[in-house]
């Protein structure tokens, strides 16, 4: 009899931040999983689109005996069963860097999240960025200046898409929707991502979701 398929948990795809990281450090990884999709009034859905916390239970990844969840823990776990996806870099000192970044992401940048939430479906052209989020905005493009110089793109640590980039990808949604200004390599590193086959995929299913979460309303 065949082993169940790994399942991972997630929330919505249009507004679930960190149910995309998760989703697609497991796409990056090759993982062959199945979704398990929480409904909208689910406390959890709830405390994600709210932003009211980076560590949660949602997404969360049962392999087998094995549960984890939080996003930067799937993404080393991952990184452990598939270690040729490549999800960290080779070298010790880009390993570091990686997970630098990646750990910044995942505890910082509050500003920036909660005056352009995630939504996929939403464009707000000319929108107006207030000052804190604009300095998070400023260090998030600082990091992928950094990253593509260093380590010659075209992803943020080389030839390939990595845990960093998954890491960065719901922010590349946010300054798609919010009309966020960026340099020619930011911009194009931004393209790049939206055009991964994963992202694509999330993308498509995202605008097929229902309208309306109610709790967002006071988040515009």
């Amino acid at each position: 009899m065949a082993a169940a398929k790994p399942v991972l948990t997630i929330s919505s795809k249009n507004y679930g931040a960190w149910a995309l990281r998760g989703w697609l450090m497991c796409k990056l990884a090759g993982l062959d999983f199945v979704e398990k999709v929480i409904p909208p009034d689910d406390p959890a859905m709830k405390a994600e689109m709210l932003l009211l916390s980076s560590s949660m239970r949602v997404p969360s990844l049962q392999h087998g005996n094995v549960k984890v969840w939080d996003t930067l823990a799937i993404g080393e776990y991952l990184n452990e069963i598939k270690p040729k996806a490549g999800l960290l870099p080779a070298g010790i000192e880009a390993r570091a860097h990686c997970r630098a970044i990646c750990g910044e992401m995942h505890s910082g940048f509050g500003s920036m999240r909660g005056a352009l939430p995630m939504n996929i479906k939403a464009r707000f052209p000319g929108f107006k960025i207030w000052s804190r989020a604009q300095t998070d905005i400023d260090r998030v493009v600082e990091i992928w200046r950094e990253c593509l110089k260093g380590y010659d793109g075209p992803f943020l640590f080389g030839a390939q898409p990595c845990m960093a980039d998954a890491m960065y990808a719901p922010v590349v949604t946010r300054f798609m929707s919010y009309d966020v200004a960026l340099d020619k390599a930011c911009a194009a590193y931004c393209k790049r991502i939206i055009e991964l086959p994963a992202m694509q995929e999330w993308i498509a299913a995202a605008k097929l979701e229902p309208e309306e979460i109610d709790e967002l309303d006071a988040e515009f």
